[in-house]
């Protein structure tokens, strides 16, 4: 029985040693490597293929200085306004979520992801509310505020985010939406690009709703109060 026990102790700290291994690796590597693939894009083609439809999946990598300064700007007024200033976590927002959600159970609960956390659940996870989810995300979120800069973390985010139907990243969007390259978009279409990231499979950036409408005029306010990455 001792040997059984001490044959399992073995076993569970080579998976954890493998797992911490792998995956700080695969954050260091991808601190330089484009990231052409995200588990997101496979489960939507997996999707569609399922459903009969025709696969949709539109991306393509561009260095950050080739996408509009506005986009990043539009995305931290929409997404994450104090990007800059916090290590992953916005605990203020967290707070101010978890409150507004206690005081209004029966409204859409708000959430408070920022910009890095998104970055990695995009990147390295799958969709999904579970704990154990969220713990992988916090976990993923604490090494590329680590070994990544501010740039890369936006970099990234911006080339793997969904941003329509089978549309993924800035230039893809640039494309499909406003027959343009990512750094020629607009400060209007980032606005709207911004508005659409609740749920861009719903909220069409090339087609805007009222509501749409509402959001890009006021994400075009608050990007006058937002730094830019330096």
């Amino acid at each position: 029985m001792k040997r059984f026990i001490r044959f399992i102790k073995k076993v569970l700290l080579r998976i954890v040693v493998a797992f911490f291994a792998s995956t700080i690796l695969s954050v260091l590597v991808l601190r330089w490597v484009p990231v052409y693939f995200t588990p997101l894009m496979f489960i939507r083609v997996s999707q569609q293929i399922a459903a009969g439809e025709e696969t949709k999946l539109h991306h393509h990598w561009v260095p950050y200085d080739e996408i509009s300064p506005s986009l990043s700007l539009a995305v931290m007024a929409s997404e994450d306004a104090r990007f800059l200033e916090h290590h992953g976590f916005d605990y203020k927002a967290i707070e101010h979520a978890a409150m507004r959600n206690i005081k209004h159970p029966k409204k859409r609960k708000l959430g408070a992801s920022t910009i890095s956390q998104q970055t990695a659940k995009n990147v390295f996870l799958w969709p999904g509310r579970s704990w154990v989810r969220k713990g992988f995300e916090v976990y993923f979120t604490t090494l590329i505020e680590l070994m990544w800069s501010k740039h890369r973390i936006m970099e990234v985010y911006l080339n793997s985010i969904e941003m329509g139907d089978g549309i993924y990243g800035a230039d893809a969007v640039a494309e499909w939406h406003f027959n343009t390259t990512a750094d020629k978009l607009t400060k209007g279409q980032c606005a709207l690009i911004a508005a659409s990231l609740p749920n861009p499979r719903r909220f069409n950036s090339a087609k805007p709703s009222g509501y749409m409408l509402k959001r890009q005029k006021r994400i075009l306010h608050e990007m006058k109060f937002v730094k830019s990455l330096p």
